[in-house]
């Protein structure tokens, strides 16, 4: 009974934040959604805010689980960017992005959500991170890239679009679309062939100097 009230916790903080905001998500509105009593909030996480740290942290790693296998499939930046368009219109659909924007915003006023709301970026992080030391290992990037800053980059990137699609919803398709464009060009580099790539390394190599 006792892990059975934690996950009713667990998902009632996740359908609270989803459905009410931060601002009102508390012990309270928490137990009133998990159909629980609101001492359960306390006596199983301590505080709201553990609860929601909790919350955030088995969320993100429900989320990258549930892609981890095709990730590991991707084999080009262009397929990167595609599935996390892919990624971005179910994750927004279930709800997971109204969630993650709470989280963000709870973390500037709430210092315990912030240590595992990034915790749950870096989940993300560290798969992307996988996918950029593959895709770019065998081109012209390859030797000057920077796996883990881009990881972090396209992270936050994705996580601006959908915070910024709350206000301006073509002007976040348009973002995504570049992002793609973005792709379809190291695409058409990485197919120059090896006379052509080595022209490009070299290039790079001269305006990394500068």
């Amino acid at each position: 009974m006792s892990e059975a009230t934690r996950a009713k916790l667990l998902e009632g903080a996740l359908r609270t934040l989803t459905e009410q905001g931060i601002a009102k998500t508390s012990a309270r509105s928490i137990a009133a959604t998990a159909g629980v009593n609101q001492a359960l909030v306390f006596y199983h996480f301590g505080s709201v805010d553990e609860l929601l740290s909790a919350a955030c942290r088995q969320g993100a790693e429900r989320r990258v689980a549930r892609y981890r296998d095709r990730l590991a499939e991707v084999s080009s930046l262009a397929e990167l960017l595609a599935l996390g368009r892919e990624m971005h219109e179910a994750e927004r659909a279930e709800g997971y992005v109204a969630v993650l924007g709470q989280l963000l915003a709870g973390a500037q006023t709430h210092p315990r959500i912030a240590p595992a709301t990034a915790a749950g970026l870096d989940l993300w992080i560290a798969e992307i991170e996988k996918v950029l030391r593959r895709v770019l290992g065998g081109t012209p990037f390859g030797e000057f890239a920077d796996p883990a800053g881009l990881a972090r980059a396209v992270a936050a990137s994705f996580v601006g679009i959908e915070l910024y699609e709350g206000v301006d919803g073509a002007g976040a398709t348009a973002a995504l679309d570049a992002l793609e464009q973005l792709g379809f060009l190291v695409g058409a580099l990485e197919e120059l062939g090896p006379v052509g790539q080595r022209a490009v390394r070299l290039h790079l190599r001269r305006s990394s100097r500068r």
